[in-house]
């Protein structure tokens, strides 16, 4: 200060350029040429590779009785009683419902007097053929007058078959207005009642014969090729979470129920008496992920999805321990223990990035960790190292 007050001299002009150079000279002191670098941020990865060996898949069914039948009358007409009540046991000739007989009763009458006049029909019919023939056989009738006899004589006797078939029908219809077990059996359902008119065909009651349950399942198509009957199964319900059945599959479609799914049929092994129909269960297999299709299995936290579809940040290395993050289309699969199926998008040997998604972007440098690791291995890829 002193060397600029004897530089300058003391005028108000003079000190105020010199208090400015000395401001001047301080700001440039504080500048310098250190480069502040860009913090990188770590992420955990897992390398991506095609999965092998079998893999558990669970799927969601329902239990029915292996024996289920829907009763239901072959003839109309409305409801005249009905004798049980859901839970009954029957034996098997029980009778559970009737409706009206009256109509068919009529219809029998009807049949069975037609039937008489065809019976009348048939003995005139038979006796002039016979006195035609006599007359013919002492050249005292045609020979026309002879086929025509003979020909109402068939006519006749076919008209009685008819008229016999007829009354035959009728009194089967008679006897199908009343309902009635084949088989030992208990009642699961009863969805009709009293006075209503019941159409041929309509379900009365369903029935659960025998003591076999089955579960009904619905498969997935990328999975339906790994599936062939007798294999084994794991079943558990939800009513019951603390037991395992053993269970084997026993039926296998071949035509997708709609929604590209396939209905398959598990039996559960023994007699279970705690088990009923209608009980919601899982089935677990082991199914050959190869069997079915080449997958890879990634944590569930590397998939991101947003307005254009699904999604994995993929970490490509730089050396140095760093790398850039790239984005990658996928396609998913089924969500298994392990974690998620990746079906299309990825190659063997990606690092695809399982923690610290939510803040990256394309393009962006990040570190890797010293060592990755394998996607059998990692299956929880929290977000720890935000």
């Amino acid at each position: 200060m002193n060397e600029l007050w004897q530089r300058y001299g003391s005028g108000p002009m003079t000190l105020l350029l010199g208090i400015l150079t000395l401001a001047a000279v301080i700001g440039g002191c504080g500048k310098t040429d250190e480069i502040v670098e860009e913090r990188l941020r770590p992420v955990r990865t897992v390398v991506a590779e095609t999965s092998s060996g079998a893999r558990a898949y669970t799927f969601s069914g329902t239990s029915r009785s292996s024996q289920e039948s829907r009763l239901s009358f072959k003839v109309s007409g409305t409801l005249d009683s009905l004798a049980i009540n859901v839970g009954d046991a029957l034996r098997r000739g029980q009778a559970i419902a009737r409706i009206d007989p009256s109509l068919y009763e009529l219809e029998a009458q009807q049949a069975e007097a037609n039937l008489l006049q065809a019976q009348a029909a048939e003995r005139s019919a038979a006796a002039n053929y016979q006195r035609i023939k006599g007359l013919y056989a002492n050249n005292n009738a045609s020979r026309n007058d002879l086929d025509t006899a003979r020909a109402n004589a068939e006519s006749a006797e076919a008209q009685q078959r008819a008229a016999e078939k007829q009354l035959e029908l009728a009194r089967l219809s008679v006897s199908y207005t009343t309902l009635a077990v084949t088989t030992d059996c208990s009642v699961a359902a009863v969805e009709v009642e009293v006075n209503e008119f019941v159409a041929a065909g309509n379900t009365v009651a369903i029935v659960n014969c025998g003591r076999g349950l089955e579960v009904d399942l619905a498969i997935p198509e990328s999975l339906i090729g790994g599936l062939h009957e007798g294999m084994a199964a794991v079943v558990h319900f939800d009513s019951l979470p603390d037991e395992a059945f053993s269970g084997t599959l026993t039926e296998v479609g071949v035509a997708a129920l709609g929604g590209a799914t396939f209905p398959a049929t598990v039996a559960i092994t023994g007699d279970h008496s705690q088990l009923r129909s209608g009980l919601a269960a899982e089935a677990t297999f082991e199914i050959d992920a190869g069997g079915a299709r080449d997958a890879m299995i990634v944590p569930l936290t590397a998939v991101i999805e947003d307005s254009d579809g699904r999604f994995v940040y993929l970490a490509e290395p730089e050396g140095s321990g760093e790398a850039v993050v790239t984005r990658r289309d996928v396609e998913v699969g089924e969500l298994t223990e392990a974690g998620i199926e990746i079906v299309a998008g990825l190659a063997a040997g990606d690092q695809v990035v399982t923690a610290g998604t939510s803040i990256l972007r394309a393009g962006q440098r990040v570190l890797l960790p010293v060592t990755t690791v394998d996607s059998d291995a990692g299956g929880s890829g929290d977000d720890g190292q935000d």
